[in-house]
């Protein structure tokens, strides 16, 4: 039997239920013909691989949906890490040029800036102290006692604007060509002088001086404001 009657008896018999093209190009090729088992088994190795090659592109998506956020953070950080020293750089260029275009402040801005933050507190300006406005015209004094003690007589004039109490004095004693020889203090008790006027004291107990004493300077050294 040749070869067309052999193809027409497997076409008109069916035993493997294949059809008229696969055994042709079964018996073109030269190899024996598949059944329906050997066809199965070709369209299941042709769906795993199939199926494979779709999982080895889906892991690569995966793998690249992953790697690719990771690739640029690390390239951020890398170009923060690099940009940072070239700003500090750059600023501290600028700095060091501005200084020395502009030059050192002057002793003029220096005292400026620092009496800037004191005059910023808004701390207001104290009175002067009472005493300040406390003025002795006239002064005279003589030994009293056994010869040891002053009495010293004097007029005070209060230039302030308010009445002044609690005055308090303080004489230096010296001898005739004008060494020092003593000092003397004294609060005069119920002492009060009105505003812008003037008030005499008679003979007041300043203290104990030397035998040689022969002049006395006083002036007011303290007052309360009234």
């Amino acid at each position: 039997m040749d070869v067309a009657d052999r193809a027409a008896a497997i076409v008109s018999n069916k035993p493997y239920g294949v059809t008229p093209v696969r055994l042709l190009l079964c018996g073109a090729a030269g190899a024996p013909p598949l059944g329906f088992e050997g066809l199965a088994m070709m369209e299941a190795a042709t769906s795993r691989f199939d199926k494979a090659r779709r999982l080895g592109r889906s892991h690569l998506a995966t793998q690249a949906a992953v790697l690719l956020p990771v690739v640029v953070i690390a390239g951020l950080t890398g170009w923060t890490m690099l940009s940072t020293p070239i700003n500090a750089r750059s600023q501290a260029t600028s700095k060091d040029a501005a200084t020395a275009t502009h030059g050192a402040a002057s002793p003029q801005q220096s005292a400026a800036l620092d009496t800037a933050p004191a005059a910023s507190l808004g701390v207001a300006p104290t009175d002067p102290p009472a005493v300040n406005g406390l003025k002795i015209s006239s002064q005279s004094w003589r030994r009293g006692g056994l010869g040891s003690n002053a009495l010293v007589t004097f007029t005070l004039r209060n230039d302030n604007n308010y009445a002044v109490r609690d005055i308090e004095i303080a004489c230096a004693f010296s001898r005739q060509d004008g060494s020092h020889l003593t000092d003397r203090k004294r609060v005069i008790p119920d002492a009060v002088v009105n505003t812008k006027s003037r008030k005499t004291f008679a003979q007041i107990h300043i203290g104990f001086v030397n035998i040689y004493a022969n002049k006395a300077k006083c002036a007011p050294i303290a007052a309360n404001r009234i």
